[in-house]
């Protein structure tokens, strides 16, 4: 049984870039998400078509479908790989002065992933429950950190909420400046942070 993308059955110009080039399934896979990430992240959900995929995939329809039955399950498989990697490089525990720095990291390591989780995602209901939970658990582990510092109620919950949305927000911002100043890039997103838990301090 072949474990590369080829099936000799098609003809020369059927298989194209199949044939010029025989990877192993998964690595094709992956290459695909790669060049999924790259379109969706361009145009979103609605406005990129698997023509575009396969193009920058550089393989036909028929390898596409071999590993993806829908738009739908490509898009979804690669904001799971976007998520996994995020995930891989920042951690789900509690925040402390590494947080910033490394999320900073691992957006510059992958912008495009980045984006599409939170600037596609985010705007795209079918997919909406990949960023949702995303910022149930950043909004969770904020309300832990801020406990110490901001008192029981609802400024608390508030800066819980907004923490996670300003930093994000201002790493899309610092990768669409260019991404400036890497050195102290993660110092300035960390001023606007202290300013909310500041904001929301009611002594």
């Amino acid at each position: 049984m072949p474990t590369a993308d080829q099936q000799p059955a098609q003809s020369d110009s059927a298989a194209g870039p199949e044939r010029a080039q025989r990877m192993p399934r998964a690595q094709r896979r992956a290459q695909i998400l790669e060049a999924a990430t790259r379109a969706f992240a361009r145009t979103g959900f609605a406005a990129t078509g698997l023509d575009q995929v396969a193009a920058e995939a550089g393989v036909t329809h028929v390898i596409l479908y071999r590993h993806f039955a829908s738009k739908s399950d490509l898009y979804r498989a690669a904001l799971d790989r976007a998520c996994t990697r995020l995930t891989d490089a920042v951690g789900i525990d509690d925040y402390d002065e590494n947080s910033i720095p490394t999320l900073l990291r691992a957006a510059a390591a992958d912008p495009d992933g980045f984006r599409l989780l939170f600037r596609h995602a985010a705007r795209e209901p079918e997919f909406r429950d990949v960023i949702d939970s995303l910022r149930t658990e950043s909004t969770d582990i904020a309300a832990r950190n801020v406990a110490d510092v901001i008192p029981e109620g609802p400024w608390r919950d508030w800066a819980a909420r907004l923490l996670p949305t300003l930093t994000l927000e201002a790493v899309i911002a610092w990768l669409d400046a260019g991404r400036p100043d890497p050195d102290r890039a993660a110092e300035r997103i960390a001023h606007a942070v202290h300013a909310v838990i500041d904001a929301a301090r009611t002594e």
